[in-house]
């Protein structure tokens, strides 16, 4: 006979008393919250809004071989570059919110996603002078094609697994010196030198009132950051940005301007409400021509096509290994990767990252990649997708309210990037620098990612050595047969201008 007892209650298990809200993101099980989550997701949105501004200066500004802007417009047409920013501002925004979502729900891992700053620029300053813009972005898309077909085939996961731990920890390293890099010139702290290739401010100086902004964000920061503050982040960006409204209302500040006549004004966003709520022009959505490009002028040319496949190769190989490491460093910093160095999720992230690629194509904004700035959400306490979902939402409103999102400027939101840095470089010490065939590739991955301002050319530099150092030290057993192929294929990324210039494209 069966009784009652308290020996046979049901056992407590480990999902008792939680929401489904945290069952599905793991939110207690990653050691987060919901309030570190929300912080961490707008930490990380106010540390990349500035795609929302820069994107369109690159895409919405160049004409194409017809000499007609990504809107259609002709280039010289009355007000046809304004037009155009602001299609591609919107279009920018939306495509970015619905793969940062989709990167929160089926990802579930801390990662953003917007258009990629170099791949827009690969695509505006050499593609298009050589075809229509559809044109342009339908190689986007059909670099996302082949990009996530290498997910379903578990090539792109191979190849991560296949990284020597070492050289995982030099990404991670290497990508929190760039993020520190990247934060120092967007607050104008770091500046391109007369006579140096960087220097110090203005003229060796920090002068002006944009980086007196920097200059306190930075310092409130750290207070709060020592005094263990939770949301030091967050609180540094909102009360430099309320800072910066004050001082450009009484001071009138302004912007830099291109011919240097104001070099001490703000570096991009002017922190000054010119409007609010406005419904978004998105025409530029689905504007794609995925055949055009290999066919100019109606006939088809093979050395046009090999032109065409190595420009293609170059998005993809960017994108492939920019995600690769940006994924490592995220994981990394929020203690999520396993004992081998692998986050969780691996090929949901890879796969939703791919995704996006074509997203970004079919959008007419470039190619869209994760953020290395998501680190930043991560270093305010994000640790779930659940980051991700709030930092698309804020990306789906900015589509309406960009002239909010506009508030902050790069001074405000840049102390938390150095800040970034600081909490990343601390991986080094795990490095063991006395052999040289961990030390020597690890120290250019490092050093390459600032000194080249590019992820992939760090990592491309690291994987190089590291291949050569072994075969000459007669080790070639000991390296993965993949590294051989992401070797190769670093080789054809890095001599891609001579291959250009050899076939005449």
């Amino acid at each position: 006979m069966v009784t009652n007892s308290p020996s046979a209650a049901k056992l407590p298990t480990e999902t008792d008393g939680k929401s489904g809200l945290d069952r599905f993101f793991e939110i207690t099980k990653r050691g987060s919250s919901v309030g570190a989550e929300v912080r961490g997701g707008l930490v990380t949105f106010f540390a990349m809004a500035y795609i929302i501004a820069l994107n369109p200066l690159i895409i919405g500004t160049v004409a194409d071989v017809n000499g007609n802007l990504i809107s259609g417009q002709p280039a010289d047409a009355e007000g046809a570059i304004v037009a155009s920013i602001a299609m591609v501002a919107a279009a920018t925004a939306l495509i970015a919110g619905i793969m940062t979502i989709l990167m929160g729900l089926i990802g579930r891992f801390p990662l953003a996603i917007a258009s990629g700053l170099g791949l827009n620029a690969l695509v505006a300053y050499t593609l298009v002078p050589q075809m229509t813009w559809p044109q342009a972005m339908g190689l986007v898309v059909w670099e996302g094609i082949i990009i996530t077909i290498l997910v379903l085939t578990g090539f792109r996961t191979a190849v991560f697994k296949a990284v020597p731990p070492p050289l995982r920890t030099a990404i991670s390293v290497g990508i929190g010196l760039f993020i520190a890099f990247v934060g120092l010139v967007n607050a104008g702290v770091v500046r391109a030198g007369s006579g140096t290739p960087v220097q110090l401010g203005i003229s060796g100086s920090l002068m002006g009132w944009p980086i007196a902004i920097f200059l306190i964000g930075m310092v409130l920061l750290i207070t709060l950051h020592v005094w263990k503050v939770k949301g030091a982040m967050l609180i540094s960006i909102i009360a430099a940005t309320v800072l910066a409204v004050i001082v450009e209302a009484v001071a009138h500040v302004g912007g830099q301007v291109p011919d240097g006549s104001n070099p001490s004004g703000w570096s991009l966003n002017v922190p000054a409400l010119t409007g609010g709520f406005s419904l978004p022009d998105l025409s530029l959505l689905g504007r794609v021509d995925m055949i055009g490009a290999f066919f100019p002028n109606g006939q088809f040319s093979w050395m046009h096509a090999l032109g065409l496949v190595v420009l293609i190769f170059s998005l993809l190989l960017a994108d492939f290994f920019d995600t690769m490491g940006t994924m490592v460093a995220v994981g990394s910093e929020g203690g999520l990767n396993d004992e081998n160095g692998m986050p969780p999720r691996t090929t949901e992230i890879l796969l939703v990252d791919s995704l996006g690629a074509v997203a970004g194509g079919l959008g007419s904004v470039s190619s869209t990649t994760s953020y290395v700035e998501s680190t930043a959400g991560v270093g305010e306490g994000a640790r779930t997708g659940l980051a991700s979902v709030v930092t698309g939402v804020a990306f789906l409103l900015a589509v309406f309210l960009a002239p909010l999102v506009n508030l902050v400027p790069f001074e405000a939101a840049s102390p938390v990037l150095v800040f970034v840095g600081f909490l990343m470089i601390s991986q080094v010490a795990d490095i063991d620098w006395s052999r040289p065939e961990i030390g020597i590739p690890v120290f250019l991955t490092i050093i390459l990612m600032p000194f080249s301002y590019s992820i992939t050319v760090g990592i491309g530099a690291g994987f190089l050595s590291y291949v050569f150092i072994r075969l000459i030290k007669g080790e070639a057993k000991r390296i993965h047969p993949l590294m051989y192929v992401v070797a190769a294929m670093f080789v054809i990324y890095f001599v891609q201008g001579a291959i250009l210039a050899a076939i005449g494209a």
